[in-house]
C-alpha cells in the first residue's frame, strides 16, 4: 500500500508540474558506485564490512521555476548493495566461527528530489522507493568446534528471498556540482527506515541481521540531455 502510494504521487506531482514546464524537461542518464554496508541494532556489527557496487539509470528533471534553481527529479536506478564479510573469528554456540565473502542485494531505487541548483552547486533531498531485485549469497563459513576439526560450508541459498523484505521506504540526500551542459558530479547517501530481513527471521546470518537496515554513500557522474 505504502509502495503504491508513493509512486501514485510521483507520478501524479510529475505530470502535474510536467504540463506546466514541458518545454523545460529534460532526460538524464546516472552512473557510478555504491559504498554500502548495514545499519540498525547489528549482532558482531564488527564481522560486517562495507563493500563496492554499481549504480546507475535514468532520471527526468522537471524545472518548478523557469531560472531551473528548483525542480523536481524523479529517477529510476539499478543499485547494487549490501555488505562484505570481515574474516574475524567470533563465538557462537557451534564453537568459533569464520565468514567470509561478499553478499550482494540487487535493487531497483526509485528517489523522488527536489533539487536546488545556485551558480552550478547542486543540493538534493527526498524520499526514496526500493525494490529488491536478487541476491547473491557468497559467504562461507568456517566453523571450529571445541572438540574437533574445523569445518567449511557454503550459503546453501545463495539466491533465496524468501525471508528478506522486498519493499522498502527510505530516504536519499546530497550535494553536486552540475555545469551548464547538464554534466553534474554528485555525492549522495542513502538509508531506509525499515529493516529487510523479516521480522521473526532468527535464522539468517545466525539472526545477526534481524534488526538491520541498508545504507550507502554514492559516487556518480550524471548527464541531462538538452531539451530541445
Amino acid at each position: 500500500m505504502k509502495k503504491t502510494a508513493f509512486l501514485a504521487a510521483a507520478l501524479l506531482a510529475t505530470a502535474a508540474i510536467s504540463s506546466v514546464q514541458a518545454q523545460n524537461i529534460r532526460l538524464g542518464l546516472r552512473a557510478g558506485a555504491n559504498y554500502s554496508n548495514l545499519a540498525g541494532n547489528i549482532n558482531n556489527q564488527s564481522t560486517y564490512n562495507n563493500k563496492f557496487g554499481f549504480l546507475g539509470g535514468v532520471m527526468l528533471n522537471v524545472p518548478l521555476l523557469q531560472d531551473g534553481f528548483l525542480s523536481l527529479q524523479p529517477e529510476v536506478l539499478y543499485s547494487q548493495k549490501g555488505f562484505e564479510n570481515k574474516p574475524t573469528e567470533y563465538t557462537s554456540i557451534l564453537g568459533k566461527q569464520k565468514r567470509e565473502g561478499q553478499v550482494n542485494y540487487n535493487y531497483l531505487d526509485v528517489p523522488l528530489l527536489l533539487k536546488v541548483r545556485a551558480s552550478g552547486l547542486v543540493f538534493e533531498a527526498g524520499p526514496q522507493y526500493s525494490y529488491l531485485l536478487s541476491a547473491n549469497n557468497q559467504t562461507k563459513t568456517t566453523t571450529t568446534p571445541t572438540i574437533g576439526n574445523p569445518t567449511t560450508a557454503e550459503s546453501q541459498n545463495k539466491s533465496d528471498l524468501s525471508g528478506l523484505n522486498r519493499n522498502e521506504l527510505g530516504y536519499l540526500a546530497g550535494v553536486g556540482y552540475e555545469t551548464t551542459n547538464g554534466l553534474s558530479l554528485n555525492l549522495r547517501y542513502t538509508g531506509a527506515f525499515s529493516d529487510f530481513v523479516k521480522s521473526g527471521n532468527d535464522s539468517y546470518f545466525n539472526g545477526d541481521l534481524k534488526n538491520s537496515r541498508h545504507s550507502a554513500f554514492q559516487l556518480s557522474l550524471g548527464y541531462l540531455i538538452p531539451s530541445k
